[in-house]
């Protein structure tokens, strides 16, 4: 580079310097001319605490309120009228005043208790069999001497991607009376298995459908926590003389506590939420005493019957079960992973 170069290359990054330099002060001066304002920050975050106020604690709230109430159909009694708009705001419902009759019915709902023992019993046979699966797979798939490992990952995740409805309605159609489940089981022996016919099977076959969706998402988490768990620790076992089965046991299960504790807190609550594929099910020709939810009786008792007080009240008792099973199985992993770290 010539010496005229450098010079014409120096003056560029000056005015180049001056440039930004004059912007800076002329907007350092602006900034102290404006009038300032101590709660600008909240401004910023208002748009936020509007949403959350409108779509989330408020409606939480209502449900609370009108858990104590008997819905009696949409409200149409002027509050107040807004002064400036002159627009009238009116009540949302018309409701009357029940104390806790509504949480008292609780006890001699027959078919409350049924719900809650179907999605008891879903919870009992499909979670742990889920988590087994899942974590035999992830045991699996991280094994180095497994093969295509990618491919196999990918393809037993693709479940999760399925359409809740769409996934549903094909296990509708595998588990019919002349299905191909029943045709397989035929082949070794065994069946045909009234699927819909009996409530057991009924039941069971809305445990195949979400262990079969849910499986690879629990397992790509599961296979998440395998990964991260330190190579020393094994070999330190071996050294020790422990076999698969007791590395197993004493080094992969202890550092997978935390992740087994997630996967086992988010599919009990996912169990509980349980509506499309209890209802497909009951439509395909099961008993809808036999497959019914706790999510489903809510749905009917506030958007069939309108018993929107009842509802609320029984949306109310399944927020208190759920939390109460999560902070119990956090207080027992909890303990016991202190304690095996």
């Amino acid at each position: 580079m010539s010496q005229t170069d450098e010079i014409t290359s120096e003056r560029r990054g000056s005015y180049r310097d001056e440039f930004v330099d004059g912007f800076r002060w002329r907007r350092q001066r602006l900034s102290e001319r404006l009038p300032k304002f101590k709660g600008v920050p909240y401004i910023f975050l208002l748009p936020f605490f509007v949403l959350f106020t409108v779509f989330l604690a408020f409606p939480i709230l209502y449900t609370i309120y009108l858990s104590f109430f008997q819905f009696e159909g949409v409200g149409g009694m002027v509050l107040f009228t807004v002064p400036v708009l002159g627009t009238e705001v009116t009540s949302i419902a018309d409701l009357t005043f029940v104390g806790f009759s509504n949480y008292a019915r609780l006890l001699s709902d027959g078919q409350f208790h049924q719900a809650m023992y179907n999605t008891v019993f879903i919870l009992l046979v499909q979670v742990p069999l889920m988590i087994a699966i899942a974590l035999s797979l992830a045991v699996a798939l991280n094994a180095s001497f497994v093969k295509l490992r990618g491919i196999f990952r990918t393809t037993l995740a693709l479940p999760i991607s399925a359409n809740l409805v769409a996934y549903a309605t094909v296990f509708v159609l595998l588990m019919q009376q002349h299905g191909l489940v029943n045709y397989l089981l035929g082949l070794v022996g065994i069946g045909p298995i009234p699927w819909f016919q009996s409530d057991f099977w009924s039941r069971m076959t809305v445990v195949g459908a979400v262990t079969w969706r849910w499986t690879g998402y629990n397992m790509i988490i599961l296979l998440a926590g395998l990964q991260n768990v330190p190579q020393q620790l094994y070999e330190a076992a071996e050294i020790d003389g422990a076999n698969r089965l007791e590395k197993f046991r004493y080094v992969t299960l202890p550092q997978l506590k935390p992740v087994l504790l997630f996967v086992a807190v988010t599919s009990t609550i996912g169990t509980f939420k349980l509506f499309s594929e209890p209802l497909i099910v009951s439509e395909a020709g099961a008993s809808a005493d036999a497959t019914r939810t706790i999510v489903q009786y809510i749905y009917e008792m506030a958007f069939v019957q309108f018993q929107l007080g009842y509802a609320s009240a029984l949306t109310w008792v399944l927020i208190a079960v759920v939390s109460t099973l999560s902070i119990v199985q956090i207080k027992a992993v909890g303990d016991g992973g202190d304690s095996g770290a």
